[in-house]
């Protein structure tokens, strides 16, 4: 494709100002792939933790573009591509160097945009949807499980809490109380965090606690999880993932120095379409914080890192 493109891109790990704005040329279609002209992009704290290198990666030889979600509208297909047509809407699952107004992918990575779902939602699916689904499923979560989640109010939180609703699960989320009102309309039982929080969850669930998920990864969300919980092999973590061989409890990226099986990887490319299904059903929600241009990534990186804003933070390539 002739023309200019804009990316978001570092060449170096540090703060929020190695972040550069720049113009590139407009990628062309591989073989096997498509170029895709993005509408929104979704802001994970992964972004944040590789680009100031608390989280390991290879070291930096070619200005790296972060971001992982990202939903848009085909303009290029490449030779050999089944399926796929210009103007398509879709989402790209697992996509490489998101923050960009085109990107790049594999046809076997896209999945259909229902009309009804919006661009916003669509990419903001991704990582914490995907990582949710995955949890939840690998902890056993079905109907009649009791589940608590920690950090219910973030945006993996958010879809936990979701997941095991839809799945007939009782679902106790920890939260601070400006939040309560959100996961009760999501359909938990909120708790505040702090001391006494075990004593608070026994009071909510006297029959016990058969699952718990920590998107937390705080000393209080693991020790009560320990308490509360029979088998440790149904307690998880997404953010404390370094302490989970000593705790005897399952991890999932978040430091994890195990990687995750492909049993793992399958759950999570799975729940794209399931959860587009249920969001065009009215049946899942994707809470956004605020939508920012392209250009102000380092902003939106900052929030999220401060965590500052509750919901999902979208970047649209769109706005000036």
């Amino acid at each position: 494709m002739a023309g200019m493109a804009k990316q978001v891109q570092y060449r170096e790990f540090g703060g929020p100002e190695v972040l550069e704005f720049v113009e590139v040329p407009t990628p062309s279609a591989p073989a096997g792939g498509v170029v895709v002209e993005t509408r929104s992009i979704g802001v994970n704290p992964i972004d944040v933790k590789l680009r100031t290198g608390l989280r390991s990666s290879d070291p930096i030889d070619t200005p790296r573009v972060p971001g992982f979600d990202a939903a848009g509208v085909v303009v290029e297909v490449g030779a050999g591509v089944d399926g796929w047509t210009a103007g398509d809407e879709v989402v790209i699952r697992q996509a490489q160097n998101a923050y960009a107004t085109h990107v790049v992918a594999r046809a076997e990575q896209l999945v259909r945009k229902p009309a009804a779902v919006g661009w916003d939602e669509a990419a903001g699916i991704g990582i914490p949807a995907g990582t949710a689904y995955q949890a939840l499923k690998s902890l056993g979560v079905e109907v009649g499980t009791t589940l608590l989640v920690h950090g219910g109010s973030g945006s993996v939180g958010q879809a936990a809490v979701q997941f095991g609703r839809d799945w007939g699960a009782t679902v106790i989320a920890t939260a601070s109380p400006r939040n309560h009102e959100r996961l009760r309309e999501l359909g938990a039982i909120p708790v505040a965090y702090g001391p006494g929080l075990a004593d608070r969850v026994r009071e909510l669930a006297p029959d016990g606690v058969d699952a718990a998920l920590d998107a937390a990864g705080t000393d209080e969300a693991l020790e009560t999880s320990i308490e509360l919980v029979a088998d440790k092999k149904r307690i998880g973590t997404i953010v404390a993932g370094a302490r989970a061989a000593e705790l005897g409890i399952q991890a999932w990226a978040g430091g994890n120095p195990v990687p995750p099986t492909r049993e793992e990887l399958a759950l999570r490319a799975a729940a794209y379409a399931v959860t587009l299904e249920l969001i065009e059903l009215g049946d899942f929600e994707v809470e956004v914080a605020l939508r920012l241009p392209l250009r102000d990534a380092a902003q939106a990186q900052i929030l999220v890192d401060t965590g500052s804003v509750r919901g999902k933070l979208i970047l649209d390539p769109l706005l000036p």
